[in-house]
């Protein structure tokens, strides 16, 4: 029998509500131990999704008043009987709620251990399970919508599509083999490499989705980069929201590396805001220049401003030089004033090229749909399903793997013997992928990054 456990679900701090979970076979009786209500109604009698209100007391002393939720199993959110006290949000009391039901039987809940819970009682696979901290930790519309897709079975319906193809071709296989007697169909190898073939084109387009999805979640790493007094810092504070960095008209004021992370559309940016590029004799300007200039080749995007309204410097041209073959837009700043620029030598450089005034704001939304494109968002579809992490990656591409060696040990002539124990490896890469054949390991390792409470 499984402990009983409890947590305080909700963030510390102050707040206008705090919520204690309790799960577990004695969860009623525990809450049913500290709580009165005023209706004289016992937590033990109460039906599954009902609320009652009372008090909180332990050992004679009152702590607070509350509702009491009751979900009764299956039907709660671990498939085990579950009891969640609203009481006044804050510090002191919550725990002292929290410490109340430890006095009478609950255990700390370990980071995850409800969702864990609910996965181990059927109440959802590993995919659904881990979505639930990405939506917790969704910092945008996307990232949001990807996760509560996946938390709906998008992903794993998408898995045990190719599954799916994988046993059947599997199944017709062994049975050819095992059983030559009867009158089983003759394998046709054009139909298993067509059966491959879909299978090996939709783990190819899943794999697609990780780096996109992977940004859109964490982030990417921006380097604002360009010479002195071309809008860096006012492209910074205009992205941030706020006067991050110090502008003024004297070159050299950003020294340093100033950085912030901001939601541009649906992508998070982890933005680092560098000295101006340009040729010095201060050594202390020097070192910001050094630095700005080795940030760029550890980049996951660069944003290279220049001046609309001066012609390229030579500081212009060897940024522009730095630039090839890096994620990059190059943004065309103060086009509220007299263009004066070569634009179309800077295009033949950076593919893409937008035009804003970081003053006003203008081209903001252009800014933003190029950075969709650079880094594939814009052609994401949450709704389908997506890979959200590592070890989904890893059992994804070990099944393509095993797809393709399947694939090819068809056309080199190998006996199906063979292809047919490549495809199960497959198969047995998705079964882990979704969590209906994973190791205990596994398990406590994805649940051991949840916070306590959930």
């Amino acid at each position: 029998m499984e402990q009983t456990i409890a947590a305080i679900s909700t963030p510390n701090g102050q707040g206008g509500m705090g919520v204690i979970r309790i799960s577990g076979e004695n969860a009623l009786a525990t809450a049913q131990e500290i709580f009165t209500s005023v209706s004289g109604k016992k937590v033990t009698e109460m039906k599954g999704y009902t609320a009652s209100f009372g008090k909180i007391s332990d050992n004679g002393e009152v702590i607070d008043e509350a509702v009491v939720l009751v979900f009764r199993a299956p039907h709660s959110y671990t498939g085990e009987d579950v009891v969640e006290i609203s009481c006044h949000g804050g510090m002191y009391v919550t725990k002292k709620v929290l410490r109340a039901v430890f006095n009478h039987g609950a255990k700390p809940a370990q980071a995850g251990e409800f969702t864990k819970r609910a996965f181990l009682n059927g109440k959802m696979g590993l995919t659904e399970a881990e979505s639930v901290m990405d939506i917790i930790s969704a910092g945008g519309e996307q990232s949001a919508r990807a996760a509560l897709s996946t938390l709906e079975g998008s992903l794993r319906k998408r898995i045990q599509q190719v599954r799916e193809i994988l046993l059947n071709l599997a199944a017709h296989l062994s049975a050819w083999a095992d059983y030559p007697e009867d009158e089983i169909p003759e394998i046709d190898e054009d139909e298993l490499l067509t059966g491959l073939g879909k299978a090996e084109k939709e783990l190819s387009d899943l794999l697609n989705t990780y780096d996109a999805g992977k940004i859109m979640r964490e982030g990417v790493d921006t380097v604002i980069a360009g010479r002195p007094n071309v809008g860096k810092s006012t492209l910074m504070n205009l992205l941030s929201g706020c006067e991050r960095s110090i502008v003024t008209n004297i070159p050299g004021t950003t020294r340093d590396i100033i950085e912030e992370t901001v939601m541009l559309g649906d992508v998070p940016l982890r933005l680092s805001d560098t000295a101006g590029i340009r040729s010095t004799d201060d050594p202390v300007e020097s070192i910001g220049v050094q630095r700005a200039k080795d940030r760029l080749s550890a980049a996951g995007l660069i944003f290279a401003v220049f001046d609309a309204s001066m012609p390229l410097s030579n500081d212009d041209k060897e940024l522009l030089d730095l630039l090839e073959g890096a994620p990059a837009v190059a943004i065309i700043n103060k086009t509220d004033l007299d263009n004066k620029i070569d634009s179309e030598f800077i295009k033949s450089k950076v593919a893409h090229t937008v035009f804003i005034s970081a003053k006003t704001g203008s081209g903001a939304d252009i800014l933003s749909k190029e950075v969709a494109e650079i880094v594939g968002t814009s052609k994401l579809d949450p709704s389908l399903g997506i890979l959200a992490n590592e070890r989904q990656y890893h059992d994804a591409k070990n099944a393509l793997e095993s797809v393709s060696e399947a694939v090819n040990a068809l056309r080199m002539g190998i006996t199906f013997d063979a292809v047919t124990v490549v495809i199960e490896e497959a198969i047995n890469s998705l079964l882990e992928l979704t969590g209906e054949r994973v190791t205990e390991a596994v398990v406590d390792k994805v649940f051991s990054r949840f916070c306590v409470g959930k």
